[in-house]
């Protein structure tokens, strides 16, 4: 598999930057060194459910045994919410996995270091995909993504897409794979006429808003959507794509295609009921992958949501296992080592062997069934450079936003003007 070019990064023993800054996030005056030393170090690394890191930092323990990283692990509902006073503390872990949206108040505070001068050292413009990077990086106010310096680098990369069990598809007489929406849908109503559940959906969680957030991929403008993820100054999700994708979830509702009991499921539990046979489709990023082929095996595909027309779509929201370093570290260098051993072809194993696409794109890796269908439908996405932001990452508070707000779509109790209206006000709060 080889999804697009690298460069070499720099060689060991560089050093970029100017005098040494010892005040709270003033890294950009550091002077950053690809060499570590062979001195026993120990860091702390904070991280969510994401199921790459505790491999990658297994695998980089290998390579620099001296290093010790210990990890902290918290779910992802409650890890938004305290790792910011994690990181505000006196003894914050050394690296934290980053999100951009929830997490991005780190940057003014100056409680991450901006990672500028390692970006240089080590050459990560040339071996981390540049669409991985846009996202974490953002100006000193942390208004505006794809400017500015980087404050945090890429771990594994994601994409979401559908994925089907292909043997209820052919119980229900579903020859192929949808190529449209309206072949979809069809689908869908071919599923439930042979008993199953058309998709499984957690809307308690982030699932619902997944599912909005998969068809505004293939309905909207790619530039648009980008603009407002990125708080491109007048950029606006109140649209006629997205209006078209919120009337679309709709519209799945009354018409039986998304349970009535979504709004209480779990993102966990509807992957259990999708790998369980109870629905044929389950729209989620192939973070679920290794976990789905366990259970499944060759009876579950995987394709990018289709769109309006049966041309390929190459767009679809994706991110990164991303990590930032503490403004507080006292080994900023060690830790910025562990960053970028991410982009190392024994790195792109492992991000691979766990359902993630390795952050190294030109690893060749060879793939079959499930992860051969991830591998196609990112390469065609990377090579468009269609991979655009979750929309949590417009602004601290969005995800605040988006899942009650799918929720009331769901429920009948929200309109699509009263959806959108919340969305841009979180925005505007944010970006004015």
């Amino acid at each position: 598999m080889s999804l697009a070019a690298c460069a070499d990064t720099s060689g060991p023993g560089e050093t970029t930057g100017g005098s040494t800054g010892d005040e709270v996030g003033d890294s950009a005056e550091r002077e950053a060194s690809t060499t570590i030393g062979d001195e026993p170090v120990t860091l702390t690394l904070a991280y969510t459910d994401d199921p790459p890191t505790q491999a990658l930092v297994d695998g980089f323990t290998e390579v620099h045994p001296q290093v010790t990283i210990e990890t902290q692990q918290t779910p992802f509902s409650d890890y938004v919410k305290t790792i910011k006073l994690a990181m505000s503390s006196d003894s914050p872990p050394d690296i934290a996995q980053y999100n951009p949206g929830a997490m991005n108040t780190l940057v003014p505070a100056g409680l991450i270091l901006s990672l500028e001068p390692w970006k240089d050292a080590y050459g990560w413009e040339g071996s981390f995909p540049q669409a991985s990077l846009e996202v974490l990086s953002s100006d000193d106010a942390a208004e505006q993504f794809g400017t500015g310096d980087l404050y945090a680098a890429p771990g594994a990369l994601s994409v979401l897409g559908v994925f089907y069990n292909a043997s209820i598809l052919d119980e229900a007489g579903v020859s192929e794979v949808p190529a449209t929406l309206a072949d979809l849908e069809e689908a869908f109503a071919q599923v439930q006429d042979a008993g199953f559940d058309a998709l499984s959906v957690g809307g308690l969680q982030v699932g619902g808003f997944h599912v909005w957030n998969a068809l505004l991929n293939v309905l909207g403008d790619v530039h648009d959507y980008r603009d407002w993820v990125y708080g491109s100054p007048g950029a606006s999700i109140e649209n006629e794509a997205a209006a078209e994708a919120t009337e679309t979830l709709a519209r799945w509702v009354e018409e039986g295609f998304i349970p009535s009991g979504a709004n209480a499921t779990a993102d966990s539990d509807a992957q259990a009921d999708f790998a369980n046979g109870s629905s044929a489709f389950l729209v989620t990023g192939n973070w679920a992958a290794s976990a789905l082929e366990a259970e499944l095996g060759e009876d579950v595909g995987f394709f990018l949501m289709p769109g309006p027309t049966g041309d390929t779509v190459n767009v679809a929201s994706g991110a990164s296992v991303a990590y930032a370093i503490s403004a507080k570290t006292e080994h900023p260098d060690v830790a910025a080592a562990f960053l970028d051993y991410l982009s190392s072809p024994e790195a792109a194993r492992i991000q691979f062997e766990t359902g993630f696409m390795p952050v190294e794109t030109e690893a060749d890796l060879s793939a079959d069934g499930l992860r051969a269908d991830i591998a196609t439908s990112f390469g065609g996405v990377v090579e468009n450079n269609g991979i655009v932001p979750f929309p949590d990452f417009a602004s601290p508070g969005m995800i605040d936003k988006l899942t009650p707000g799918i929720q009331g779509i769901i429920s009948g109790s929200t309109t699509t003007d009263a959806f959108l209206g919340s969305l841009q006000e979180s925005w505007d709060e944010h970006h004015g």
